[in-house]
């Protein structure tokens, strides 16, 4: 829808209206759903308000008696409704409605099928898997808590976190947890914590109620908005029946504010006498490691090495004592044996020696090179040969 509009050449406002009035004609009949407020009869015709469950949003909405009575069971103020409309524009006075020709109640089991195929959706992006869970601290210095005015909700988690640690310190956002404005309450005070840097952990916490109570805490934009923190966040919504699907997607869930508490605080007298049981057990550690030292120095120092360290030194040069007379017997035992082995060689070279024959009263004959006459056909006459005696040698001519 446009139109060529000035200051010179403006359009009527009920032609403004009707061009408004025939474009939402053209939507056609939808199916909404919404919460009913403010449900009046007059007449023949049923006013009634649709409000979004979540948002702050509503519309106007007329019908028939016979569309409203035709509804089992009758909406109610506060009942969930899906809602077959046609988008209405009064021209005369420029106000938008709804007619319903059908009205169907949203029952508990829808609900849950709803909820169920969201679960599935934000189970399948892996937001409720246990390994992007956070651990919480020890210890936390400062504990956001989101729950509701004045509520006992946030009475249970303060008194029974200070009980268990009175050093312990609170942040609260006091919001809505159910009605139109839960959500958006609850994902502002979230985003505000998460963005504190002294805050360690958030609790979320709300003391259980009926399925429809607890439906802002299964809403998409909540559940994504916990599974972006970066800091811890503890779920303390409904009681040990209740799921809703911030329990899911949270790093911790408890199943009541008091239970909550528990988790996030310690306990100081529980502390304390776990302290002092590990410091008696170290002490016991420690006792035991000093005996089993001190029975191995006494062990030691009783040996006789230390005990007498004269009387060792003693031993010891009697066995080098020993020892070097041992190595001297046998040195003198080797040169005896090789001494006599030495003379046995000797006798048997003097008894193979050329000398001791020429000593027992032989002669070599021996040419002037050397050669040793061995026959005597060997000699001519007038070879000059040399006679070696065993004391010299003589020079001789042979003759016939």
């Amino acid at each position: 829808m446009t139109a060529k509009t000035s200051p010179e050449a403006p359009l009527p406002i009920r032609s403004v209206l009707q061009m408004v009035a025939q474009w939402i004609g053209k939507l056609g009949t939808i199916w909404v759903e919404g919460q009913i407020t403010e449900l009046t009869a007059r007449g023949g015709t049923v006013f009634l308000t649709l409000r979004d469950p979540v948002a702050n949003v509503s519309a106007r909405v007329t019908c028939t008696r016979n569309v409203y009575e035709a509804s089992v069971p009758r909406p109610v103020d506060g009942a969930r409704v899906v809602m077959h409309v046609k988008p209405d524009f009064w021209v005369n006075k420029g106000s938008f409605s709804f007619t319903a020709t059908e009205i169907r109640p949203v029952g508990i089991g829808e609900l849950l099928a709803r909820l169920e195929r969201l679960r599935q959706v934000l189970a399948g992006e892996g937001l409720f898997n246990v390994d992007r869970k956070r651990r919480l601290p020890f210890l936390p210095s400062t504990i956001g808590l989101i729950c509701g005015r004045d509520s006992a909700a946030e009475r249970d988690v303060l008194e029974n976190a200070r009980r268990r640690w009175p050093a312990v310190r609170f942040k609260v956002e006091a919001v809505a947890v159910q009605g139109p404005y839960a959500v958006g309450e609850v994902t502002d005070a979230l985003s505000r914590l998460d963005s504190d840097r002294e805050v360690d952990v958030i609790i979320v916490a709300r003391g259980g109620g009926s399925l429809e109570d607890l439906l802002p805490f299964s809403d998409e934009s909540l559940v994504r908005a916990v599974a972006a923190c970066r800091t811890p966040v503890v779920s303390a919504i409904g009681h040990e029946q209740d799921s809703p699907l911030l329990d899911l997607v949270a790093d911790v869930r408890a199943s009541t504010p008091t239970d909550a508490a528990k988790k996030v605080v310690p306990d100081v007298g529980e502390q304390l006498t776990l302290v002092r049981q590990l410091r008696d057990r170290g002490r016991r550690v420690v006792g035991g490691w000093v005996e089993r030292e001190l029975s191995w120095l006494a062990s030691v120092r009783s040996r006789p090495s230390l005990a007498d360290p004269v009387r060792e030194l003693d031993r010891r040069a009697e066995q080098v004592d020993a020892l070097r007379e041992r190595s001297r017997r046998c040195l003198t035992s080797s040169l005896d044996r090789s001494a006599d082995s030495l003379e046995h060689l000797r006798a048997r070279l003097v008894a193979l020696s050329p000398a001791a024959t020429l000593e027992r009263g032989y002669a070599i004959a021996q040419r002037a090179s050397g050669e040793v006459v061995r026959l005597a056909r060997d000699v001519k006459p007038g070879d000059e040969l040399t006679v070696r005696f065993s004391d010299d040698r003589v020079t001789v001519v042979a003759r016939d």
